[in-house]
């Protein structure tokens, strides 16, 4: 007969000796998610995230109880962008296999290079020269890595002037945003060159603001190399040698969706 307590009981037991197998108990864990409330940033045109309150105290009967109803796009805060987004027939974010999102990670950082040239322009195209910048340093990127960048924005979140380039709603909006972003040589680059799994970075999108093509979406997307946005906290990061965790919500046939990233740094 199956013991919920014996169960448990064992759980306690084997899940640090698993731990210790896997090396996840000696190191730390740092959260490059931004969580959802009302202030979080989505696109100009994207419903924002919504929260009611269905029930929250004491009921009738002595217990406390609480939950809520939520409502939100699916690109918005902290998400991956599955390939389907930009590449028709190409998998959705519940198809996305796990081992894509899970792996080896580095950051290649670009803050130094945003608005070099000019302070009021944040439109930085991530180049070829800024990836091999880093493998000047660190060596080439090994096959099956998930790149991140750091072009210095999350510490702007949630301001939305300063992060994305304008605070305005509507289509009108879309036309002011100013952000950096991944050029789509550098993209092809990645996934043609170095055979990397996914990217990601702390903007609002792959494409940089400005951009009204989304070449690099496209290109990433027909490769099936899904993209994370609205990351945070890179700069608590090592350059390489932490594991990379991005789990999505798992919508079926989703375009994208909000996702908990997370990095394991080993000791």
């Amino acid at each position: 007969m199956f013991s919920p307590t014996i169960y448990c009981c064992a759980l306690l037991f084997f899940i640090p000796a698993l731990l210790q197998a896997a090396g996840l108990n000696q190191g730390r864990w740092i959260d490059l998610s931004h969580d959802f409330a009302a202030d979080t940033l989505y696109w100009p045109t994207a419903d924002k995230f919504a929260k009611s309150t269905v029930f929250a105290g004491e009921t009738e009967k002595g217990y406390y109880y609480s939950a809520y109803n939520l409502a939100a796009a699916e690109h918005g805060g902290t998400h991956v962008d599955a390939p389907v987004h930009f590449a028709q027939d190409h998998i959705s974010v519940d198809k996305i296999p796990l081992e894509q999102l899970i792996g080896p990670g580095i950051v290649i950082r670009v803050a130094d290079q945003v608005g070099k040239k000019d302070k009021s322009d944040r439109n930085y195209l991530i180049s070829i020269d800024d990836i091999k910048r880093w493998e000047t340093r660190h060596g080439a990127i090994e096959k099956d890595t998930i790149v991140l960048f750091d072009t210095g924005s999350a510490q702007f979140w949630p301001d939305a002037e300063k992060y994305m380039g304008t605070a305005e709603r509507g289509d009108a909006a879309v036309a002011k945003l100013s952000f950096p972003g991944l050029s789509p040589e550098a993209a092809i680059f990645l996934a043609d060159e170095r055979g990397v799994k996914a990217v990601g970075l702390d903007t609002p999108s792959i494409d940089y603001g400005a951009s009204k093509l989304f070449k690099t979406h496209r290109a990433l997307f027909k490769r099936n190399i899904p993209a994370l946005e609205n990351v945070a906290n890179l700069n608590a990061l090592p350059d390489k040698g932490f594991t990379l965790i991005a789990l999505p919500m798992k919508i079926r046939g989703g375009s994208g969706g909000p996702t908990r990233v997370v990095a394991f740094i080993p000791q």
